[in-house]
């Protein structure tokens, strides 16, 4: 689905509001804190702050309006009053923002006090999937090429990919196509167009890829129970590569080789 001039620039002011709000996180996540308070920041921020709509709230019955995935937790992990993080956790949330109808849709790993080691290297290496698949994504690049360039560097360190989750299209509706697998054969799959506007957001475990989908139909976690961690930005394909239309200021840096 290509968007148009006008389009992409209402998807670039929703996507640099979702970036702020996961900015904002920066203060707020501590131990101590429950994901209750969380959500009810993020939908404090979002609305009052930023003067945008919560796009997960309402979207499919979710009552809430982002997810916090701890430890364990894959995806979708929902907020609660009684979950109170910890020192030593691992923390995704995921946020969508709505403004001028059109959808950002981001998420970001938060370390919770001190992490042991082995922890930090799982969000290191999730963290360097993401920016990589981000890397390959230009006119004639295909969608293999993103999963590939996930699931061989993270198989490269040990772990593995979850298959039952991927991105997605995005832009008036949170999801559209096309679907954005996460692992893949380099060379396949539909090839990319300037104008599309995608996530791309890699799940990263520990552990083996199972996942096991709990009874309140939302939460996901691993089936061996070892960590997950994920991260995820809305890009656009440009004419001459790619721009990442929820870039944090604390990755300009990392992703300034970026064409467009």
């Amino acid at each position: 689905m290509i968007k148009s001039a006008e389009e992409i620039q209402r998807m670039s002011v929703a996507g640099a509001l979702t970036a702020k709000v996961l900015e904002a996180l920066d203060e707020v996540v501590r131990p101590g804190i429950s994901t209750a308070e969380i959500d009810r920041f993020c939908e404090r921020y979002i609305v009052d702050t930023l003067a945008a709509i919560p796009g997960s709230k309402g979207q499919y019955g979710y009552p809430f309006t982002v997810n916090t995935s701890v430890n364990e937790v894959v995806c979708h992990g929902w907020p609660s009053a009684q979950q109170f993080l910890r020192d030593g956790d691992i923390v995704n949330v995921d946020v969508t923002v709505i403004k001028d109808g059109y959808f950002g849709d981001s998420s970001k790993m938060y370390r919770v006090g001190a992490i042991d080691r082995k922890a930090q290297k799982l969000l290191d290496v999730t963290r360097e999937c993401l920016y990589r698949a981000i890397r390959v994504v230009r006119p004639d690049a295909t969608l293999g090429d993103i999963g590939h360039a996930i699931q061989s560097h993270a198989e490269a360190n040990g772990y593995s990919v979850v298959r039952e989750y991927c991105g997605h299209g995005i832009g008036r509706k949170m999801h559209e196509a096309p679907q954005v697998l996460h692992f893949g054969r380099a060379g396949a799959g539909a090839r990319l167009k300037a104008g599309m506007t995608f996530t791309i957001e890699p799940m990263i475990n520990q552990g083996g890829h199972a996942v096991k989908l709990h009874k309140d139909g939302w939460t996901v976690t691993t089936r061996d129970r070892r960590l997950s961690a994920q991260y995820e930005h809305t890009v656009l394909v440009t004419e001459r590569g790619c721009r990442v239309l929820t870039l944090r200021d604390e990755e300009r840096e990392a992703l300034a080789d970026l064409a467009g």
